[in-house]
Protein backbone atom coordinates (compact mmCIF):
# COMPACT_ATOMS: atom_id res chain seq x y z
CA UNK A 1 0.00 0.00 0.00
CA UNK A 2 2.62 2.45 -0.63
CA UNK A 3 1.02 4.94 -2.91
CA UNK A 4 -2.22 4.64 -0.34
CA UNK A 5 -2.02 4.88 3.97
CA UNK A 6 -4.48 3.67 6.27
CA UNK A 7 -5.23 6.77 8.70
CA UNK A 8 -6.18 5.95 12.20
CA UNK A 9 -7.45 8.62 14.81
CA UNK A 10 -5.81 11.84 15.79
CA UNK A 11 -3.57 11.51 18.87
CA UNK A 12 -4.44 14.92 19.80
CA UNK A 13 -7.97 14.16 19.83
CA UNK A 14 -7.89 10.33 21.54
CA UNK A 15 -5.54 12.09 24.14
CA UNK A 16 -8.33 14.83 24.66
CA UNK A 17 -11.12 11.82 25.04
CA UNK A 18 -9.20 10.37 27.64
CA UNK A 19 -8.78 12.86 29.86
CA UNK A 20 -12.80 13.68 29.99
CA UNK A 21 -12.90 16.06 26.78
CA UNK A 22 -16.19 15.44 25.61
CA UNK A 23 -17.29 13.32 22.33
CA UNK A 24 -19.11 13.89 19.52
CA UNK A 25 -22.27 13.68 21.79
CA UNK A 26 -21.01 16.30 23.99
CA UNK A 27 -20.57 13.34 26.28
CA UNK A 28 -17.58 12.47 28.47
CA UNK A 29 -16.30 8.42 27.17
CA UNK A 30 -18.03 5.43 29.19
CA UNK A 31 -15.79 3.08 30.86
CA UNK A 32 -15.55 -0.90 29.74
CA UNK A 33 -13.68 -3.99 29.79
CA UNK A 34 -12.36 -6.07 26.46
CA UNK A 35 -14.75 -8.80 25.83
CA UNK A 36 -12.06 -9.04 22.76
CA UNK A 37 -14.62 -9.97 20.62
CA UNK A 38 -14.15 -7.28 18.70
CA UNK A 39 -13.13 -4.64 20.18
CA UNK A 40 -11.05 -2.67 18.13
CA UNK A 41 -9.07 0.90 18.76
CA UNK A 42 -9.30 3.20 16.15
CA UNK A 43 -6.13 4.57 17.29
CA UNK A 44 -3.56 2.06 17.48
CA UNK A 45 -5.68 0.28 15.34
CA UNK A 46 -5.31 -3.36 16.87
CA UNK A 47 -7.57 -5.72 19.10
CA UNK A 48 -7.71 -4.22 22.56
CA UNK A 49 -6.82 -6.94 24.66
CA UNK A 50 -9.45 -9.20 26.87
CA UNK A 51 -9.76 -8.07 30.21
CA UNK A 52 -8.06 -4.60 29.72
CA UNK A 53 -9.97 -1.05 29.83
CA UNK A 54 -11.21 0.51 26.93
CA UNK A 55 -13.44 3.95 26.39
CA UNK A 56 -16.49 3.81 24.56
CA UNK A 57 -17.16 7.08 22.69
CA UNK A 58 -19.06 8.71 19.67
CA UNK A 59 -17.46 9.76 17.58
CA UNK A 60 -17.98 11.84 13.83
CA UNK A 61 -14.90 11.21 11.38
CA UNK A 62 -16.30 14.77 10.13
CA UNK A 63 -15.07 18.05 10.22
CA UNK A 64 -18.49 19.83 9.81
CA UNK A 65 -21.74 18.92 10.62
CA UNK A 66 -23.65 18.27 7.40
CA UNK A 67 -26.29 15.23 6.55
CA UNK A 68 -23.87 12.83 5.51
CA UNK A 69 -21.77 13.32 8.73
CA UNK A 70 -22.62 9.80 10.52
CA UNK A 71 -22.00 9.44 14.25
CA UNK A 72 -21.50 6.40 15.46
CA UNK A 73 -19.99 4.34 18.74
CA UNK A 74 -16.17 3.43 18.71
CA UNK A 75 -13.66 1.89 21.12
CA UNK A 76 -10.27 3.42 21.97
CA UNK A 77 -7.48 1.56 24.57
CA UNK A 78 -8.32 3.22 27.60
CA UNK A 79 -4.20 2.99 28.45
CA UNK A 80 -2.06 5.38 25.83
CA UNK A 81 -0.92 3.40 22.84
CA UNK A 82 0.74 4.24 19.88
CA UNK A 83 -0.88 5.55 16.55
CA UNK A 84 -1.04 3.47 13.49
CA UNK A 85 0.91 4.58 10.80
CA UNK A 86 2.25 1.43 9.53
CA UNK A 87 2.10 -0.09 5.99
CA UNK A 88 -0.31 -2.61 4.74
CA UNK A 89 -3.30 -3.44 6.64
CA UNK A 90 -3.36 -2.57 10.29
CA UNK A 91 -4.61 -5.66 12.61
CA UNK A 92 -8.28 -4.24 12.88
CA UNK A 93 -8.72 -5.38 9.24
CA UNK A 94 -6.38 -8.20 9.01
CA UNK A 95 -6.84 -10.00 12.03
CA UNK A 96 -10.30 -10.44 11.84
CA UNK A 97 -13.09 -12.62 9.06
CA UNK A 98 -15.51 -9.69 9.41
CA UNK A 99 -16.05 -7.79 5.81
CA UNK A 100 -15.94 -4.78 5.77
CA UNK A 101 -17.72 -1.72 4.01
CA UNK A 102 -15.84 0.82 1.97
CA UNK A 103 -17.54 4.11 0.75
CA UNK A 104 -15.76 6.77 -1.13
CA UNK A 105 -16.23 10.57 -0.10
CA UNK A 106 -15.73 13.91 -1.66
CA UNK A 107 -13.23 16.94 -0.99
CA UNK A 108 -16.90 18.36 0.77
CA UNK A 109 -17.01 15.62 2.84
CA UNK A 110 -19.97 13.69 0.95
CA UNK A 111 -20.83 10.14 -0.20
CA UNK A 112 -20.00 9.62 -3.72
CA UNK A 113 -23.05 7.10 -4.56
CA UNK A 114 -22.11 4.01 -6.65
CA UNK A 115 -19.09 3.00 -4.43
CA UNK A 116 -19.88 1.71 -1.62
CA UNK A 117 -19.14 -2.05 -1.33
CA UNK A 118 -18.86 -4.77 1.26
CA UNK A 119 -15.48 -6.37 0.89
CA UNK A 120 -14.04 -9.07 2.21
CA UNK A 121 -10.10 -8.66 4.23
CA UNK A 122 -8.10 -9.72 1.50
CA UNK A 123 -9.96 -7.62 -1.05
CA UNK A 124 -10.08 -4.03 1.06
CA UNK A 125 -6.20 -2.78 -0.38
CA UNK A 126 -7.76 -3.25 -4.20
CA UNK A 127 -11.19 -2.33 -3.57
CA UNK A 128 -9.92 1.40 -1.96
CA UNK A 129 -7.51 1.66 -4.72
CA UNK A 130 -10.21 1.28 -7.23
CA UNK A 131 -12.46 4.07 -5.20
CA UNK A 132 -9.60 6.48 -5.05
CA UNK A 133 -9.18 6.04 -8.79
CA UNK A 134 -12.39 8.15 -9.00
CA UNK A 135 -11.24 11.47 -9.13
CA UNK A 136 -14.34 12.46 -7.14
CA UNK A 137 -13.58 10.87 -4.37
CA UNK A 138 -10.69 12.18 -1.76
CA UNK A 139 -10.99 9.53 0.92
CA UNK A 140 -12.19 6.15 1.33
CA UNK A 141 -14.30 5.46 4.93
CA UNK A 142 -13.66 1.56 6.15
CA UNK A 143 -16.49 0.98 8.40
CA UNK A 144 -17.72 -2.59 10.22
CA UNK A 145 -20.42 -4.14 7.54
CA UNK A 146 -22.36 -5.35 10.45
CA UNK A 147 -22.58 -2.25 12.71
CA UNK A 148 -21.44 0.34 10.13
CA UNK A 149 -19.18 1.64 13.42
CA UNK A 150 -16.15 3.86 11.66
CA UNK A 151 -12.86 1.73 11.90
CA UNK A 152 -10.38 3.85 9.37
CA UNK A 153 -9.95 6.05 6.53
CA UNK A 154 -7.73 5.24 3.83
CA UNK A 155 -6.08 8.18 2.10
CA UNK A 156 -4.11 8.83 -1.32
CA UNK A 157 -0.21 8.84 -0.20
Amino acid sequence: MSDIRVTALDTELVASLRSGGPDANGQPAERAVSDCGGNPCRHCLGFIPKGEAMLVVAHRPFDNLQPYAEVGPIFLCAKECERWTGDGLPPVLAGTAEKRLLKGYSDDDRIVYGLGRIVSNDQIDARARTVLDDARVAYVHVRSSTNNCFTCRIDRD
